[in-house]
C-alpha cells in the first residue's frame, strides 16, 4: 500500500513538472531550457547541444501566441498572454486549451523550419527530395516540357522532426487522457503547416526563356495556418477515455471521431463574460466592442447582455498644412474626434 501511495506521489511530480515545461513554451519560451537538471532524452540533448534550435523554438512559441491573439481578438477570451489569465487555462482541458497547444506546436515547427532555410541551423539544409504523391502531387507536364523538382525547398521534414522531439519526448511512454489530448492537439498544428506546404513555380532561361523548369515547396503563410486551425477550432470535437483506457472516443453518437488535423477537448469552456480566477477569466467588462455587428464583435455577444457605453475621444493633430516658398511646412492643430463602444 505504501509502495501505491509513493508510486503516485512520484507520478503527480513528474506529471507537474511535465506540464511545467509545456506552460513555459507559452508564457515564456526564454526559459524552456534555464533548468536543464529537470530534462532528460531528447529535449536535454537538444537544449545542450543545440541553442540555435533551442533559439527557434522559442520564436516559434512567440508566433503561435501572436497568432491566437490575431485570431481571436474579437471574442471573449482573446488569448491574453496575462500570466494569471493564461495559466489557469492552459491547466484546463478546453478547446481555447486545444488551440493554444496546436498554435503553438504550429509556430514552432513553422519557426524551426524557417531557421533551416536562412541558414540559422547547422545541421539542416534544403529538401531537395519530391514529397510523396499522396501529400503533395507533382506538377504536370504541358506541351513545353516537364517541370522538374529542383531549387531548394523549406524542410519541413527537418522541423516536423525536431520540434516532435522536443514537445513529445516525454510524453511517449504516457498514455493518460490529458498527455493524450496534448500530444494530439500539437499533432494537430503541426500537420496544419506540413500538409499545406505550397509548390513554387520558376522558369529559368536566357531572354525569358523557360529552357528549364523547376519546382520546390515553401512554407504557407503563417496567417493561413492560423486560419485553418481556427476553423479546426470552431468544429472541434469533444472526447472521454475510451474504453480500453489508451486512447479516446467521441462524447457523442452524433459526433464524428476525431482526425488527426481536428482539435479535441474534454471541458466546457466558461463563458468568460465575468471576472474568475479559477478559470482565468478576465471578463469582458471596457473591451471595445462593434455596435453595428450580429458577430462575436458586436456590442451584445461581447458584452453577454451587460449593454455599452459610447467613449468619446478628442485629439489634436496637425491640419491645413501649406508649403511656404522657400522652404516650410506651415500647419492648423485641430481636434480630431473619435468615438467607439465599451462594454459595460
Amino acid at each position: 500500500m505504501l509502495c501505491v501511495l509513493l508510486c503516485m506521489i512520484y507520478m503527480l511530480h513528474v506529471t507537474g513538472l511535465w506540464w511545467a515545461m509545456g506552460r513555459h513554451l507559452v508564457l515564456d519560451p526564454g526559459r524552456i531550457c534555464r533548468k536543464t537538471r529537470r530534462l532528460r532524452g531528447k529535449q536535454a540533448l537538444i537544449c545542450k547541444k543545440e541553442p540555435e534550435v533551442v533559439t527557434a523554438i522559442g520564436e516559434g512559441s512567440k508566433l503561435g501566441i501572436h497568432e491566437c491573439q490575431h485570431q481571436f481578438r474579437f471574442r471573449r477570451w482573446n488569448c491574453t498572454t496575462t500570466k494569471r489569465s493564461l495559466k489557469k487555462v492552459l491547466m484546463t482541458d478546453t478547446r481555447e486549451t486545444g488551440f493554444v497547444n496546436a498554435i503553438t506546436a504550429a509556430g514552432i515547427i513553422y519557426s524551426i523550419t524557417q531557421a533551416c532555410s536562412y541558414g540559422q541551423l547547422l545541421d539542416c539544409s534544403c529538401e531537395r527530395n519530391a514529397p510523396p504523391a499522396a501529400v503533395s502531387p507533382p506538377p504536370q507536364e504541358n506541351a513545353e516540357g516537364r517541370w522538374e523538382w529542383g531549387g531548394c525547398s523549406d524542410n519541413i521534414n527537418f522541423g516536423y522532426r525536431k520540434s516532435k522531439e522536443f514537445m513529445d519526448d516525454r510524453f511517449r511512454r504516457r498514455s493518460d487522457l490529458k498527455t493524450l489530448l496534448l500530444t494530439h492537439n500539437y499533432e494537430a498544428g503541426r500537420l496544419a503547416v506540413k500538409k499545406y506546404m505550397k509548390l513554387v513555380y520558376k522558369c529559368h532561361g536566357m531572354s525569358g526563356s523557360c529552357a528549364v523548369k523547376s519546382t520546390w515547396r515553401k512554407l504557407p503563410l503563417f496567417r493561413e495556418v492560423g486560419n485553418h486551425l481556427k476553423e479546426k477550432f470552431d468544429g472541434a470535437a469533444k472526447v472521454m477515455p475510451g474504453n480500453d483506457g489508451q486512447g479516446f472516443i467521441p462524447e457523442g453518437a452524433t459526433i464524428k471521431p476525431p482526425e488527426k488535423e481536428d482539435i479535441v477537448y474534454t471541458e466546457e469552456s466558461p463563458s468568460y463574460c465575468e471576472p474568475d480566477k479559477k478559470t482565468g477569466s478576465l471578463g469582458t467588462q471596457g473591451r471595445h466592442c462593434n455596435y453595428t455587428s450580429i458577430g462575436v464583435d458586436g456590442c451584445e455577444l461581447l458584452c453577454c447582455g451587460r449593454g455599452y457605453e459610447a467613449v468619446r475621444r478628442t485629439h489634436r493633430v496637425n491640419c491645413n498644412c501649406r508649403f511656404q516658398y522657400c522652404c516650410e511646412v506651415q500647419c492648423e492643430t485641430c481636434d480630431r474626434r473619435h468615438t467607439y463602444s465599451r462594454c459595460l
